[in-house]
């Protein structure tokens, strides 16, 4: 048997390959592989169209923050490593670990043994009686 979603996922794919060979320009790629785009021509009374082919993983979060502006048109052109938002007190972006392993539990989180030490403030639940 075949899998359909397997299928489509890849004829999509290939769909948006063929899309950005025809009408797309490369502006730049962030550190972690993904690729920017912008269209070769703009139709009148548009504006253009920006997207960003993942490298791996189609996942939003994976987008740095400088990109993050360009896509949606909030900069006119993409931040680059001597911009002035490239402090050294930054952090280097991180896409979003919810739900993996990597996630931040913090203590007493069931999936880190669900115990944490007792405070005076510990909530008591009502007991009807």
């Amino acid at each position: 048997m075949f899998d359909l979603t397997a299928i489509l996922t890849k004829l999509d794919c290939m769909q948006i390959h063929v899309f950005t060979w025809r009408k797309g320009v490369l502006v730049g790629t962030d550190g972690t592989g993904n690729r920017y785009y912008k269209t070769r021509r703009v139709r009148p009374g548009y504006r253009e169209r920006r997207w960003v082919l993942y490298n791996g993983e189609f996942e939003a979060t994976k987008v740095p923050p400088e990109w993050y502006g360009w896509l949606h048109h909030l900069d006119a052109e993409p931040l680059t490593e001597k911009s002035s938002t490239n402090k050294p007190w930054l952090k280097p972006h991180e896409s979003n670990l919810t739900g993996t392993a990597a996630a931040y539990r913090p203590p007493g989180h069931p999936l880190k043994g669900g115990q944490r030490p007792k405070v005076s403030a510990d909530y008591e639940p009502w007991v009807p009686g």
